[in-house]
């Protein structure tokens, strides 16, 4: 089905975001994926296309662009091509839309001309090793103190947390009868003593995107680098997550989309039986069957753009478009895996990229439960 909710300019950006990521990225897959990360270089050279700072205002170095879209064109290019830009989808549509919204004039100039350039990179650092979904579990705290704040805690499952030169920790500063209140944001720089990053996690898929533990013991973090008002940092969290979710359902979505059209033309060049294994009933119905869902899943993910554009997205619509194209991504996925025979079990192929890497979109911004508990609760249950 035809799609229109890309204009001529998105369509002419994701022209070009192919040709680079033709050139600079998807040769290096294997190599990257060994080293555990992409390198730094890729970042800047993303940047210099104005990846990094699409929603960066224009007098900080950024394109200055309001709308979603753009960043939604490079989730799908990247998804289509099987490559990936390491941790820059962190960067630009979770970590990013805070510090434009919630920073101050003084921070805007210190740390936005970086981050349009990819010279600082982000994270955000919310998940700690006793407390996932449950953001009002925080156990990791800051006191006050001369001039600033005494953060000490432990964080895992950190994207880009290894190779991050500006941290968002989410700590808790106060203890009011309300656990969801009390939360900050405040920005932890490389360097700051007292700072350290643990091990890089080994997981099952996205394999060049690195992963780690991030550790703070007595670390000075001074009062310029509380990020909005002390103690509303719940009510800043559940306000982005719509556009996180959506951001986890549009790559979903696309990588679904690439699943179908790597095993398509898998099965068009696989002899089975001295038949061409595109030639089967059962092969032209299990993809008719991905495809139609896929479609629907499209139709979906489109609207909830549109409707985030409009700023009508709501956090019980952004759970449901994440929980369908996280759940269709695992389906599809699985689906021609098998079709694949025991050559998807094999990395040198793409569907064994895609089926390894899907499995955390269940998981990672908010539970495939949390997911339906939020459904649930929008439905007065």
């Amino acid at each position: 089905m035809r799609r229109t909710i890309y204009g001529p300019e998105h369509l002419d950006f994701a022209g070009v975001l192919d040709a680079f990521l033709n050139k600079h990225v998807v040769p290096h897959m294997t190599e990257w994926e060994e080293a555990g990360q992409v390198p730094r270089s890729l970042y800047r050279e993303a940047a210099a296309l104005g990846v990094a700072g699409i929603q960066a205002p224009v007098e900080y170095g950024g394109a200055g662009e309001s709308t979603f879209l753009f960043n939604c064109v490079v989730t799908e290019r990247v998804a289509y091509r099987r490559a990936t830009l390491g941790s820059l989808r962190v960067h630009t549509d979770v970590v990013m839309p805070y510090i434009v919204k919630y920073g101050t004039e003084e921070q805007h100039r210190r740390w936005l001309p970086g981050m349009a350039s990819a010279e600082k990179m982000t994270a955000i650092a919310m998940t700690e090793p006793g407390t996932g979904s449950d953001l009002a579990g925080m156990a990791t705290t800051a006191r006050r103190a001369e001039g600033g704040w005494v953060l000490n805690g432990a964080k895992t499952f950190i994207t880009g947390g290894s190779q991050a030169d500006l941290i968002v920790v989410v700590a808790r500063t106060s203890e009011p009868e309300n656990r969801r209140g009390g939360l900050s944001l405040l920005v932890v720089e490389d360097g700051m003593p007292g700072f350290a990053r643990g091990r890089a996690l080994k997981k099952l898929g996205l394999l060049a995107q690195d992963t780690s533990e991030l550790f703070f013991d007595d670390v000075f973090v001074p009062d310029e680098n509380l990020l909005g008002e002390e103690g509303k940092a719940f009510e800043y969290l559940t306000g982005n997550l719509a556009q996180e979710r959506l951001s986890i359902a549009v790559n979903a979505q696309a990588q679904a989309v690439a699943a179908i059209e790597v095993t398509t033309e898998y099965v068009g060049g696989r002899t089975v039986f001295g038949r061409s294994l595109s030639g089967f009933q059962n092969t032209k119905f299990v993809l008719a069957d991905l495809e139609t869902q896929v479609s629907a899943g499209q139709t979906f993910v489109d609207r909830a753009i549109a409707d985030h554009e409009r700023g009508e997205l709501t956090p019980a619509d952004a759970a449901k478009v994440k929980l369908f194209c996280s759940e269709l991504q695992g389906r599809v996925t699985d689906a021609c895996l098998q079709l694949h025979g025991g050559y998807g079990y094999v990395r040198d192929y793409d569907i064994c990229r895609l089926y390894a890497d899907a499995r955390v979109s269940r998981i990672y911004g908010g539970t495939s439960e949390v997911m339906k508990s939020i459904i649930a609760k929008s439905m007065g249950l």
